[in-house]
């Protein structure tokens, strides 16, 4: 290969990379410019209020049954690992209800548990927005003079950052009762032993630290997936094109952010 080819491919390389970020900063700045939108004072507070109830139940409420059954069993299988692997005559056995307990509070419950909800709540916001924008109801609310982003988005986001908090107390007690299941039917650990280290050393700031990153993830789930669903453009196929990419970049940003917050809050 002569130099001359070299020089060439390595333009290609960086024109590549450059148009990439120039298409990702447009579409962070329509991104930003669908969010000023999205947040200004509603035009009929009872409408929002009941809107945001509706939401609730649609995104949070459905969302309890799928948050209880992977919980569970991921508890089990943490303290299961754990007892596994470190098992030694130089740590005490209660290290593993210890290990668990961080687990689950500090990184399962908040992080992985809006991953798992990005799937089930984005694709659900990306796909009603993106039919509603096919079907031209979204651009009959922009006829009627109603601000369409800030009527259809704006409750989905309340609703959702709302009723987090709650769904990852689900996720705390469950996913620490299902160690505790495992204790209770098998020998890997008993079950005094695993509540003993379940209770020591408690750090109660733990857990606010996990509420307040869901709430952050759950804000980038809506947002997320409304900016997706509202500026689709097409048919049927575009819906799920969007649906998909709603779902794969809400988790990029949940795991980038989950670095960011937990850098700040050690």
């Amino acid at each position: 290969m002569t130099i001359y080819s070299k020089k060439s491919i390595t333009f290609v390389a960086y024109l590549k990379v450059y148009m990439l970020i120039i298409k990702w900063l447009m579409q962070f700045g329509r991104y930003v410019l669908l969010m000023q939108r999205v947040f200004t004072v509603p035009q009929r507070w009872s409408v929002f209020f009941k809107q945001v109830i509706q939401e609730v139940y649609k995104l949070g409420v459905d969302s309890v049954g799928i948050v209880i059954f992977i919980s569970v069993f991921i508890g089990a299988v943490v303290t299961m690992q754990v007892s596994i692997n470190i098992k030694s005559p130089l740590i005490p056995d209660f290290t593993v209800g210890f290990i668990t307990r961080a687990v689950i509070l500090l990184e399962f419950s908040s992080s992985i548990m809006c991953l798992i909800l990005s799937g089930k709540v984005g694709s659900n916001i990306a796909s009603e927005l993106g039919t509603m924008r096919v079907t031209e109801q979204i651009d009959a609310l922009e006829i009627m003079g109603v601000n369409s982003a800030n009527h259809l988005i704006l409750p989905k986001i309340a609703g959702f950052v709302l009723f987090v908090p709650v769904l990852v107390f689900f996720s705390m007690f469950f996913g620490l009762l299902g160690g505790y299941f495992i204790g209770w039917f098998t020998s890997i650990i008993s079950s005094e032993t695993y509540e003993y280290g379940l209770r020591y050393w408690f750090v109660t700031r733990y857990i606010g630290h996990s509420v307040l990153k869901s709430m952050v993830f759950a804000f980038i789930i809506a947002s997320t997936s409304s900016f997706f669903g509202y500026n689709v453009r097409g048919g049927a196929l575009q819906v799920g094109k969007a649906s998909t990419k709603s779902v794969v970049n809400s988790s990029v940003l949940i795991l980038a952010t989950d670095v960011l917050i937990t850098l700040l809050l050690v």
